[in-house]
């Protein structure tokens, strides 16, 4: 067997690993496996890319490549492995702008090799949205990345005419293209760079709130694309499986969790949702109703003689780092014979999956995890809905009140419980800035507070039980 066809097993090899790891990324249960057969098949295609011959000749500057190599790891491998929960949104959001800004830089170098050799149309072509989808990709997830650290605030950056002057800058940089597939102009690259740059930047601003996981999952499918055209300026078969799978998969989940929040992509992207915030943040309102507080030992009891519970988590449990008490709260209260579970909205937290990642941290079985719908289903049967940092994904307003801005997103019913418990640590808005009703409901109680600590006061009140 010749060098060049063992090579080509190999990636063919890496290519099914990362089929197989898709598949197993769709489960909870087998996401950390599937994470593991993906970077296992990617480290095959690395050391197999280092034996490659191209155009007759081994592989040119490897010490410059095994040295940014070792940069990446020394940043990547600490940073990965000691990141806060609550931080995990913006790493992904930074880790997928690199990925996209690698391949525009990719493209660009292509295109100063390539351009004396007068390429066909359809490679320049390949190399130029290369350069445009990686860069939008990078300059979008850096802004995603400010918004999330709160470098900048989190909400939409609006301003009069803003979706026109996208619409010209995203038509200019289509016109730089035309115009440099005639004149092979590197100076026009550079400002085709540039406005890219922009373009990313200004489709980001005005995007906020509740609409960052949407936004997260659509421009990781921005990189997929940047990636599989940079294998095909390269001629890489793997990089073109590997973009695809990853542009296709972040597409459709941009469209299954615009489902989840029942609006339209369209909507998601231009609509500057969660702009104004619709709460006062009062306890009392005009209206005379008030909410109804209690205290960490009336929750414990609530608890303590419950025969269902429901927890609903929240990004708010994420800020508290208080996924390891619920477990054990959970766990507390199974060895008393009550039946637990949790509801997991789709688009809880700041990422897709960010409830999920977050449980599985604390190792929650995952057989106590239920999707939305299927919790709404068993809703009527529990004897408690223990709301933990959640807001916006339990509120009744996107049911039923037609003017509000989250009307017609599919929500978890918590009221549908016999009586619900909210941990906050204030009557401040959810990520959304809309109010939420529920929080008024007779059935409801607040316990005030940072959520781990209410949760451990909580455990020690039913283990007292």
């Amino acid at each position: 067997m010749s060098r060049g066809t063992l090579i080509d097993l190999l990636y063919l090899f890496s290519a099914t690993t990362f089929l197989v790891a898709l598949k197993g990324l769709g489960s909870p249960k087998h996401a950390r496996r599937g994470n593991a057969i993906a970077a296992g098949g990617m480290l095959v295609a690395v050391v197999a890319t280092f034996f490659k011959y191209v155009d007759g000749h081994p592989l040119h500057h490897v010490p410059l490549i095994l040295l940014g190599i070792f940069i990446g790891a020394v940043v990547a491998v600490p940073v990965a492995r000691f990141v806060k929960m609550t931080a995990m949104p913006q790493l992904v959001a930074i880790f997928n702008g690199v990925g996209g800004g690698a391949a525009a830089l990719v493209s660009i170098t292509e295109f100063v090799h390539i351009k004396s050799t007068h390429p066909a149309t359809y490679v320049t072509l390949e190399v130029l949205l290369g350069v445009l989808i990686g860069t939008v990709s990078f300059s979008g997830s850096s802004i995603a990345f400010a918004k999330l650290q709160e470098l900048m605030t989190g909400r939409p950056v609006t301003y009069p005419g803003q979706q026109i002057i996208n619409g010209v800058i995203g038509a200019g940089a289509l016109a730089l293209i035309v115009t440099i597939l005639v004149t092979e102009s590197t100076v026009l690259l550079w400002v085709l760079l540039a406005l890219s740059f922009v373009l990313g930047a200004a489709f980001v601003l005005p995007i906020g709130g509740a609409d960052v996981p949407v936004l997260i999952s659509l421009l990781n499918a921005f990189t997929g694309l940047a990636v599989a055209a940079s294998g095909f300026t390269l001629g890489s078969n793997l990089l073109i499986v590997a973009g695809t799978l990853v542009g296709a998969s972040g597409i459709l989940l941009t469209r299954l969790m615009s489902a989840a929040m029942g609006r339209s992509l369209s909507n998601v992207l231009f609509s500057a949702f969660g702009s104004n915030i619709t709460a006062s943040g009062a306890t009392d309102r005009d209206d005379g109703r008030s909410v109804r507080s209690g205290s960490a030992e009336d929750v414990g009891i609530l608890l303590s003689y419950a025969s269902r519970v429901v927890i609903i988590p929240g990004y708010g449990l994420a800020v508290a780092q208080g996924q390891f008490v619920l477990r054990e709260l959970a766990e507390l209260l199974e060895s008393k014979g009550i039946e637990v579970f949790f509801a997991i909205h789709p688009v809880a937290g700041r990422m897709p999956g960010h409830m999920n990642v977050l449980l599985a941290e604390a190792n929650v079985p995952y057989e106590q995890l239920k999707e939305m719908d299927e919790a709404n289903s068993e809703l009527q049967t529990a004897d408690v809905a223990l709301v933990v940092g959640a807001n916006d994904t339990v509120n009744p307003a996107a049911r039923d009140d037609k003017t509000s801005p989250i009307y017609g997103m599919p929500i978890i019913n918590a009221e549908l419980a016999e009586n619900v418990v909210f941990l906050k640590r204030s009557m401040r808005p959810g990520f959304a800035g809309i109010e939420n009703e529920l929080l008024y409901n007779p059935k409801t109680v607040l316990l005030f507070g940072d959520a781990k600590d209410s949760l451990t006061k909580m455990v020690a009140v039913v283990k007292a039980s």
